[in-house]
């Protein structure tokens, strides 16, 4: 057995024994839910983040860079200046709302503040993405377990899907924060020592530049092959309104909790951003021939640098696949537990059997993200779609109910119908640009309309 294969399966094991000796604690669905409303600025900081280094902001980043160049910083950044808008002003405000309505989801808020239609038509949008960012999650697992043992893809992905399964099921947010907490340890210590020592390997920056300078706009930070600024505008709102960060906010125990938690979070995204594309940009410049530009990274950890710093690398890597796992089954477990069984199917159920729910919706949505990811083309593919849903269809509504009363569930429906509706029609017709726009940022302005026309309407009425 390779010393990558026997840490990886040591790693996985601790991490569910971890979240199986955490999960005795949880015996109520608030636990489960927002981890008793008492998490204090580090592990918010810790659950964050983790939440936000996953197989996107690792693998498919590597691999844009290792296709884009430089330019791929904005796929992570961009998550990290989302993340200082929710630190400093959504998400202290929705945190007091959601303590003072004792409210346990996004779906509770948008019902609410604008009825339960709103919060209907949300929820089933957020399902479908909320299992197309968890198979992009388990994909992830699935190519690491694929460059270090040879498992065929589909088999890793079974088995990092177990893993994420067996220790969130346990016990919810509060178990997740605290897995997270380690996870989190690896996956920076496994970076920050991955990165100079695969400079080295390479030649140093000069043997990289020279390898790669022939490709157009490589080394471009603005706009280079696919990847660029406009990352912006599809990711960074989506950082902003995501249900499994803002319910995450729901834990925290107060508003400055919030402030330093998601802050530091932020901080720590944009620096972060640098380092992924790097290792791809690495990547290109020793291993130019990759069929799959996704493979980057695990490719550099497995076969340029020693056994023990690949070995770390890897189960950092590991760490950030699985750790955004769980929060995407935070997400639906809650969503389907509290939005849809106790909202529809049984409104006096009871504690206990809102918690039995919860879990069985956490195994159920694990194993339908990994059937998913079987399935899936690429990281970056779902990733893009779960993102651009969450923009055109809550950005409007979410930061509209916060800041005006004036918009109210015909608004809210108008945002959703002209975002995902205008989104629908140009990725259709257009592709991927409409007068140079992408159809994330067509689909944002069409929710804008959308919610303007239903409220100009109201007006004349």
């Amino acid at each position: 057995m390779s010393l990558h294969l026997t840490v990886l399966l040591a790693y996985a094991a601790a991490l569910m024994g971890i979240g199986l000796w955490i999960g005795r604690t949880v015996r109520s669905s608030s636990e489960f839910f927002v981890a008793g409303r008492r998490l204090g600025p580090s592990l918010l900081f810790s659950t964050m983040l983790a939440a936000n280094i996953g197989a996107g902001s690792t693998v498919a980043a590597a691999g844009l860079g290792y296709a884009d160049g430089l330019s791929a910083w904005w796929w992570v950044g961009s998550a990290g200046l989302g993340s200082i808008v929710l630190a400093f002003w959504i998400g202290p405000r929705i945190r007091r709302i959601a303590a003072e309505q004792e409210l346990r989801t996004l779906g509770d808020y948008l019902e609410y503040r604008f009825g339960e239609q709103v919060r209907l038509t949300t929820t089933v949008l957020l399902w479908m993405g909320t299992l197309a960012i968890l198979a992009a999650q388990i994909i992830g697992i699935g190519w690491v377990l694929n460059v270090v043992v040879g498992l065929p893809p589909w088999l890793g992905c079974i088995t990092g899907g177990a893993v994420v399964i067996v220790y969130f099921t346990a016990g919810g947010l509060l178990t997740a924060a605290w897995v997270n907490a380690v996870q989190l340890v690896v996956l920076l210590a496994g970076f920050i020592v991955a990165l100079p020592l695969a400079i080295t390997a390479a030649g140093g920056w000069s043997a990289i530049y020279d390898a790669t300078r022939s490709v157009d706009a490589y080394w471009n930070v603005w706009q280079g092959g696919s990847s660029g600024w406009f990352y912006l505008v599809m990711l960074g709102p989506a950082f902003i309104i995501s249900p499994g960060l803002l319910q995450k906010t729901y834990g925290a125990r107060d508003d400055r909790t919030v402030r330093l938690g998601v802050g530091l979070n932020a901080a720590v995204l944009l620096v972060f951003a640098t380092m992924p594309p790097l290792l791809g940009m690495i990547a290109r410049s020793v291993a130019p021939g990759l069929d799959n530009p996704e493979l980057a990274l695990p490719t550099l950890l497995m076969d340029v640098l020693p056994p023990a710093v690949g070995a770390l690398g890897l189960a950092a890597l590991f760490s950030a696949e699985v750790s955004s796992s769980d929060a995407i089954l935070f997400m639906l477990a809650t969503s389907l537990s509290q939005d849809l069984y106790r909202r529809y199917v049984d409104p006096d159920a009871s504690d206990r059997q809102l918690l039995t729910v919860a879990r069985r919706a956490a195994v159920t949505g694990g194993v339908l993200g990994t059937g998913l990811a079987i399935v899936a083309a690429s990281i970056a593919s779902v990733l893009q779609l779960f993102y651009t849903l969450l923009t055109v269809s809550l950005f409007v509504p979410v930061l509209g109910g916060l800041y005006t009363r004036r918009i109210g569930s015909r608004e809210a429906m108008g945002a959703i119908v002209g975002g995902v509706g205008t989104f629908v029609a140009v990725q259709v017709v257009a592709g991927d640009r409409l007068f140079g726009m992408t159809p994330a940022m067509v689909g944002l302005v069409g929710a804008l309309v959308g919610c303007g026309l239903m409220l100009a309407g109201r007006a004349r009425a």
